[in-house]
């Protein structure tokens, strides 16, 4: 069957092998696909692999040929399930490649805003430690994690990661409850959502992007927030209300935010939240560390392999 991947670069830049994937039959890769050019380079396809290319119901009707979509992600929204679903498309995703990379950097995140080790590092280097009075100095208040309060947000595998992590800190979890029905550990509490805001030192986010969780933190829930509180987030950006959080900090209603997502990726140069005060943004690379790439890359291939077998895995819709 013919495959195309339609936007390749972010899996692999070229540290990671294509081989596998090519070796399943006659394999065609584009490194980014400008949204107008979907259907024509997946026109011959009967196997699409995507990550942010979307295949909505107009590109899904365009490709005649088209078999089985697999994303090269955790989430799927980038496909119209139900059109897939009426052609007997299979969509396959990748369910569980990330979970210690973006845990990792939740607390990269949150080690920056408390110990800030990059800032003063930085300011060393601009000459300010040669030139110092005294053996030492900071210049932003150092926090010590140790008996602080987090809140997460959704106790998927990233949330318990998360957690276990700020565990070792010595920190207290709690977190909301849900209807996933994963079983929390007996020192996590169970609280509700206000009360997880109005508590939490630090409030991390972790779920999914429904139409019930977006704009999830927003005035009103900033508003129950400490004054000393840190809002995390390395899930989805309309999780947030942008605006809101941008004012919240710029106010000082909060201490400070840090986020790895954002509601439109790359983001508007008007983005309030790129000059708000004491908001430390990465680039949606809390899932890019290679480790997790070569899981992604690896179960992409096996998902097909297991599709051109007839015995399909990790299917989210279609047949």
């Amino acid at each position: 069957m013919n495959i195309v991947v339609l936007d390749g670069h972010t899996l692999n830049p070229g540290d990671l092998s294509w081989d596998e994937l090519k070796a399943l039959g006659p394999c065609e890769i584009f490194d980014r696909t400008p949204p107008g050019e979907v259907a024509a380079r997946a026109a011959n396809a009967e196997i699409a692999i995507t990550n942010k290319a979307v295949l909505h119901r107009e590109q899904i009707e365009a490709l005649p040929k088209l078999k089985c979509i697999g994303v090269t992600a955790t989430g799927y929204n980038v496909v119209d399930i139900e059109a897939a679903k009426e052609r007997g498309i299979v969509v396959t995703n990748v369910p569980t490649y990330g979970t210690r990379s973006v845990a990792q950097h939740t607390f990269a995140l949150l080690l920056e805003l408390t110990q800030h080790a990059g800032h003063h590092a930085q300011t060393v280097r601009d000459g300010r430690w040669v030139s110092s009075p005294d053996w030492c100095y900071w210049d932003k208040p150092l926090i010590e994690l140790d008996g602080l309060t987090m809140g997460i947000v959704g106790y998927g595998r990233i949330g318990q990661a998360t957690a276990r992590l700020a565990e070792a800190f010595g920190m207290k979890v709690i977190t909301s409850p849900s209807s996933s029905g994963k079983r929390r550990e007996p020192n996590v509490a169970i609280v509700d959502l206000d009360f997880l805001f109005s508590q939490s030192d630090v409030v991390s986010l972790h779920c999914p992007l429904t139409p019930e969780t977006k704009h999830l933190v927003n005035a009103q829930r900033l508003a129950l927030m400490k004054p000393t509180a840190f809002l995390l987030n390395t899930s989805r950006g309309p999780l947030i209300d942008e605006a809101a959080l941008s004012e919240a900090l710029n106010s000082g209603r909060i201490a400070a935010a840090a986020l790895d997502v954002l509601s439109a990726e790359p983001p508007a140069a008007d983005n309030p939240l790129l000059t708000a005060k004491n908001c430390l943004i990465t680039p949606h690379n809390a899932w890019a560390m290679r480790a997790a790439r070569a899981r992604l890359m690896k179960t992409t291939v096996e998902n097909v392999r297991a599709f051109l077998a007839g015995k399909p895995q990790n299917v989210v819709g279609g047949k």
